[in-house]
């Protein structure tokens, strides 16, 4: 029976979330050449994401909760944050003053939603241009910085099942080297509770937690280490947490990480409460 409701909720979510999107769309879609792109982003993305939220916590029973927010930096900024689901496409961005967010070309495309997106100087990027892709993100990436904006960026370049081996991309590490910014890593467990390509939504509670930021000037070696080990670090022990919350209803396809161990190379993730 609690499959059945589960399925219920999660037909309902679904109807809803298309249902507000496409409305906000057709609302957006006269107003996006007459108002500011400032304007278009808090009177209709912010509210987007806002209305977003409270359809999953009533329709579906999913919460979050946000760890680490006192790390987040003013200014240009890089953020890297690991993706296993829809979830964190919008759920990140109020956590964040004025974010670029670095996008699959093809979702441009999309009518009206990517007419909003480049109103809001999202970043595309085609994943197969290979060297000159990685060049034209970066110079706007840059444009963007000098606005004082923040870029967010998934470094394993598609969502990956929660406790499946990472596989961190180079344009993470061609950004950080060229931008020379912080890069901010996020953790988190979202796959737990809005798997990839799946229907059925779990209740539960997404743990989301912003690491300490890393400065600037790291060889992309070494900066790649570091970023993996803090995500990936942080992101197993809120998947096993995730777990223990979740009980019985847990998914069991999912890979469990071993319980986390020091590395020497770098000092423990901060804890946060």
């Amino acid at each position: 029976m609690t499959g059945v409701l589960t399925a219920f909720r999660s037909l309902l979510f679904q109807v809803a979330f298309y249902g507000m999107t496409t409305l906000y769309l057709i609302v957006l879609m006269p107003l996006i050449p007459i108002l500011p792109r400032r304007l278009i982003w808090k009177c209709g993305a912010l509210l987007w994401v806002a209305t977003n939220r409270v359809l999953l916590r009533v329709l579906t029973g999913i919460r979050a909760e946000f760890r680490g927010l006192e790390h987040i930096p003013e200014g240009p900024l890089l953020i890297a944050a690991k993706h296993q689901s829809a979830w964190e496409t919008f759920a990140l961005l109020p956590l964040f003053r004025d974010p670029a967010f670095i996008l699959k070309q093809e979702l441009m495309r999309i009518p009206v939603f990517g007419w909003i997106a480049a109103k809001l100087r999202m970043i595309p990027i085609d994943r197969k241009g290979g060297s000159a892709a990685l060049k034209t993100m970066t110079r706007r990436a840059q444009a963007d910085m000098a606005e004082g904006r923040q870029i967010l960026i998934f470094p394993e370049g598609t969502r990956r099942p929660p406790g499946a081996p990472p596989d961190y991309k180079f344009g993470v590490a061609y950004l950080y080297s060229t931008l020379k910014v912080p890069c901010l890593p996020v953790a988190l467990n979202s796959g737990l509770c809005w798997p990839r390509r799946a229907f059925l939504l779990r209740p539960g509670t997404i743990l989301v937690e912003v690491l300490e930021p890393i400065p600037p000037g790291l060889s992309r070696a070494a900066f790649m280490a570091r970023l993996e080990h803090d995500i990936e670090t942080a992101s197993d022990r809120l998947l096993l947490e995730g777990l223990k919350d979740l009980g019985t209803a847990a998914p069991a396809d999912v890979r469990r990480p071993p319980e986390p161990q020091p590395d020497p190379r770098f000092p423990p993730p901060v804890e946060n409460s």
